[in-house]
């Protein structure tokens, strides 16, 4: 099933701003919140559906991502996803807390979610063209394997929260010059978990996560730019005692080419041919484009700056529609040492007046080609 709009499924325009794009969630959220729609699996799925649209539009650098790719830029669990309406009352705690009057909605739903991670990810151009699978191995925080996230030495070791009684939130009444003020905030024993661990385990020391390293496969998409960021939901850092995991930030970093260069979907080749060539032509002339070698002509009498194009022989588009060119820069190779025969040769036809410059009238030189042809 196609995956429908982010901006249509909270109702919103594109230009609408962070403040406009909460307020819209907060509204779809409380129309399809399970808890108002019990047994409801459509609901479920739509409250689904509104909360990953939020995490990406919410985002500044997914949302730019996504305004510029759509959904072709957020694959490879690029762009979030959520399992169950758990992960989501833990994600956006702070929505839920506007809508239910500070409590969590899910009763000590844990807010202590782990950092995000940033890595680099270099990609050749070959890479780029046909997308890559890459693996890579990332030192961070990871589940406890003794306690598996408990925190416990023992399973009975976790006890529910003296303070708050297993709610993760508190009411705090405040003295001001109108009256007493009552606000809810989170539990400060037990950091809004609603339990407390009674003997820690010793591994961990109770946090229920341990520093290792995880190898992550990342799929990139075909397309991708250099400095181009995507993301990774819950392959970051993991939160304390089951607090949920951020964010694998990813940074494309584009490695140069040893013959081509990138110039937006299209690569560029600067050929280097002889005088006798570019006069009287080669009929099989090689150059290196992305899929190996390929064969074109040189017409005789082909003059320096000229350019040929292969058609299809460039990048694809992140957002899958269409391919970039090769363009081939043709530069004349002028000889630097001469033997004493050479140039007895080149001054006989020095003289010649097929060898006298007579460029045809309005001929365009490089950079005017090279605007005529990006214009068409």
């Amino acid at each position: 099933m196609q995956k429908r709009d982010y901006y249509e499924i909270l109702e919103v325009e594109k230009t609408a701003s962070a403040e406009e794009i909460k307020k819209a969630y907060r509204k779809v959220a409380m129309k399809y919140h399970p808890d108002r729609n019990p047994g409801n699996k459509e609901a479920e799925e739509l409250f689904k559906e509104a909360a990953e649209a939020y995490e990406v539009l919410s985002s500044p650098e997914k949302r730019a991502q996504y305004d510029r790719f759509g959904h072709n830029g957020m694959r490879g669990n690029m762009g979030g996803g959520f399992s169950n309406p758990d992960d989501i009352f833990s994600q956006f705690s702070d929505i839920f807390n506007d809508l239910f009057g500070g409590q969590q909605g899910r009763g000590g739903q844990s807010s202590n979610k782990g950092s995000n991670l940033r890595v680099k990810v270099k990609l050749s151009l070959e890479e780029i063209a046909d997308g890559a699978q890459k693996n890579i191995k990332v030192k961070k925080y990871i589940v406890c394997n003794t306690c598996h996230g408990s925190g416990a030495k023992t399973k009975d070791g976790v006890k529910t929260c003296a303070t708050c009684h297993g709610h993760g939130r508190v009411r705090q009444v405040t003295n001001t010059f109108l009256g007493q003020m009552q606000t809810t905030i989170t539990c400060p024993h037990c950091d809004g978990l609603g339990t407390v661990v009674a003997n820690k385990c010793s591994t961990c020391s109770g946090t229920g996560r341990q520093y290792g390293e995880e190898t992550i496969t990342i799929d990139i998409p075909a397309g991708v730019t250099d400095n181009v960021q995507l993301s990774m939901s819950g392959k970051g850092n993991m939160g304390e005692r089951g607090g949920g995991a951020g964010d694998l930030l990813i940074t494309i970093e584009e490695v140069p080419h040893e013959h081509l260069k990138r110039q937006g979907n299209d690569v560029v080749y600067s050929l280097y041919i002889s005088f006798a060539d570019a006069a009287i032509g080669n009929n099989n002339m090689e150059v290196p484009t992305l899929k190996g070698k390929a064969k074109i002509k040189i017409p005789a009498g082909t003059q320096s700056g000229k350019i040929f194009r292969l058609n299809g022989k460039g990048l694809p588009s992140l957002n899958g529609y269409g391919r970039g060119d090769q363009l081939i820069e043709v530069n004349i190779w002028t000889p630097q040492h001469l033997t004493a025969k050479e140039t007895e040769l080149l001054e006989q036809l020095r003289q010649s007046p097929n060898f006298q410059p007579n460029p045809e009238k309005g001929e365009k030189g490089f950079f005017e080609k090279m605007r005529d042809y990006f214009n068409s």
